[in-house]
């Protein structure tokens, strides 16, 4: 309900305008976005076939790899639909409570994959540096801990965002410069003081992503202190070899992720080029996931070849 100043009390509805500066060329840019977008369910979905039915994989990495690909499905049907609605069919209004809903899970489902990335650190830590404890270490009831956990967390630290954001009433403009609800977009809509969500979107973001960033690189340089003290090159390469595929989904996740988090706090960055680079940072990392551990894996080339192979003859 605007007021002559152009204020809004408790607001039913916001609108995303996408990206501000490029709405004339946004239809076709939900090209590649949806190229991207369709690359990552093929994929993700692909290992949730392949990893539950085939036997081998059913090990720690694998497990928390078949975690991750879910994890990666829902944050592109919780990013997706709406962003490729307002690039090609204008649909810009959303209500404000499906808003907080969307950006509920968005960053619920962000925290759930450091976290999972955490997890796979540590598995490639007791696998290198203990690896005759490996499978009594992370038992079947361990991972379930683990993974209970990791989605816990999300679900608690992040619950406290939309919750903060619902205590404020007075919105200067309910028009969000962004193609999905992110968190610091919607609060800067506030006529109010917001150093409490500020403060609380920070303390989620370190206690989180800069845990988690802390312990992956601790995770390591034990790793690499233990891979260097192998004495043969050829053992060396081969423990190495097994990390490679987690250390590029690790950079590729955090590298993208701090630059958001910090551009959109204290950074001066073009918005178009925000919005871009934060949508990029959310769909990539799902795309690239599946492929670099495809890749790197014979036993789930082989399946993708087969099913590839089955369908062409046919």
């Amino acid at each position: 309900m605007a007021s002559m100043n152009m204020s809004y009390l408790d607001p039913d509805v916001v609108v995303l305008i996408g990206i501000p500066g490029l709405e004339h060329v946004q239809f076709w840019i939900g090209f590649p976005f949806f190229a991207v977008c369709l690359v990552a369910l093929l994929g993700n979905i692909t290992l949730l076939i392949i990893i539950p039915t085939e036997r081998s994989l059913h090990q720690p990495m694998y497990i928390f790899l078949a975690v991750l690909a879910a994890t990666d499905v829902g944050l592109c049907a919780a990013i997706a639909p709406k962003m490729l609605a307002i690039f090609w069919f204008r649909s810009y209004s959303m209500t404000f409570d499906n808003c907080l809903v969307q950006l509920f899970f968005i960053h619920t489902l962000q925290c759930m994959e450091s976290g999972i990335l955490l997890a796979m650190a540590f598995d490639r830590y007791i696998a290198i540096c203990d690896p005759l404890r490996h499978t009594s270490i992370l038992t079947p009831s361990i991972l379930g801990h683990m993974m209970g956990g990791v989605a816990i967390r999300a679900i608690v630290l992040v619950g406290l965002l939309p919750i903060l954001i619902k205590r404020l009433h007075h919105f200067h403009s309910v028009i969000i410069a962004h193609s999905y609800c992110e968190h610091m977009a919607v609060v800067k809509l506030a006529a109010e003081d917001i150093r409490v969500n500020k403060a609380c979107g920070l303390f989620v973001g370190f206690t989180i992503l800069g845990f988690d960033m802390v312990f992956i690189l601790i995770s390591y340089s034990l790793i690499f202190r233990a891979v260097f003290l192998l004495p043969q090159k050829e053992a060396r390469l081969k423990a190495f070899n097994t990390c490679t595929a987690h250390i590029f989904v690790f950079l590729e996740f955090y590298i993208l992720a701090f630059f958001s988090f910090f551009s959109h706090r204290f950074g001066h960055v073009v918005p178009s080029t925000h919005i871009l680079l934060s949508t990029i940072y959310l769909l990539v990392p799902p795309a690239l996931n599946p492929i670099v551990y495809g890749v790197k894996n014979k036993v789930i080339r082989e399946r993708v070849a087969g099913i590839f192979l089955l369908n062409r003859t046919s």
